[in-house]
């Protein structure tokens, strides 16, 4: 399996950005890490090892790109604004520059995925964006900006607050019908650390529900907690759903 790090100059964050690419052929996925998390990560805790089988077969290839959470959602004795800004810089660093980057066709589009923080990552994103990404496997997810913004919002923070601006998006929008013709799974335990987790996944789920849009929602068992011995198990069952092994 090729293995590779990049380092590119960001123009949208003013700086130089990393990320570390997983094989070179195959359907991108692209990998989100968790809270504070950097893009060394997803190997680090044994995410790449259970994606071998897509990986070293050709069947797909991982980037797993940097995060600023530390900057931004993290950062809650930052200037609210600024931290909602420079997030949204971080997203258009993603889509418009690491993403480009990537592609091997201008039209090919993503899976992305995530877990804990990463999975709210993911389903903003792809939410956000249903045109550049077709599936989405996120674990563990909280899909709130109030997380990060418990006392602030503004025009930003509902731009990427997937509970808000899904549950106030007209069902005629053209997002929505989009959505009907990706993937989209998520999936929360019931164990220890997960309680938050499994009311915003239940909110997401009641949202689809209302909007029509199909969804893969798996919650698992009351033994299943918020830590990385169990995305280890849920993310190539689901990958085996999305792509069979």
């Amino acid at each position: 399996m090729d293995i590779q790090l990049h380092k590119h100059y960001s123009k949208s964050l003013g700086r130089d950005m990393e990320y570390k690419t997983y094989g070179n052929s195959g359907r991108p996925i692209l990998a989100f890490p968790s809270q504070d998390g950097r893009y060394w990560d997803y190997e680090g805790f044994g995410m790449v090892e259970v994606l071998k089988p897509w990986l070293e077969t050709g069947r797909a290839r991982l980037i797993c790109c940097d995060g600023i959470d530390w900057e931004t959602w993290s950062n809650r004795s930052g200037d609210n604004r600024w931290r909602i800004e420079q997030h949204e810089r971080w997203y258009n660093y993603i889509i418009d520059e690491l993403l480009p980057a990537e592609r091997k066709t201008k039209d090919e589009t993503f899976i992305v995925t995530g877990c804990s923080m990463g999975a709210f990552h993911a389903g903003n994103f792809f939410f956000r964006r249903p045109d550049i990404f077709d599936s989405v496997i996120a674990l563990s997810g909280l899909y709130n900006a109030h997380y990060g913004f418990p006392f602030y919002g503004d025009d930003l923070t509902y731009a990427n607050s997937p509970e808000e601006f899904l549950a106030g998006m007209p069902k005629d929008h053209p997002w929505i019908d989009m959505y009907k013709k990706r993937i989209i799974i998520l999936c929360v335990g019931q164990g220890r650390w997960e309680d938050e987790l499994l009311a915003s996944t239940r909110t997401m789920d009641a949202i689809m529900r209302d909007k029509g849009i199909p969804a893969f929602v798996d919650y698992w068992g009351y033994d299943v907690d918020h830590d990385w011995v169990w995305w280890r198990r849920q993310l190539p069952y689901f990958m085996n759903r999305l792509m069979g092994m």
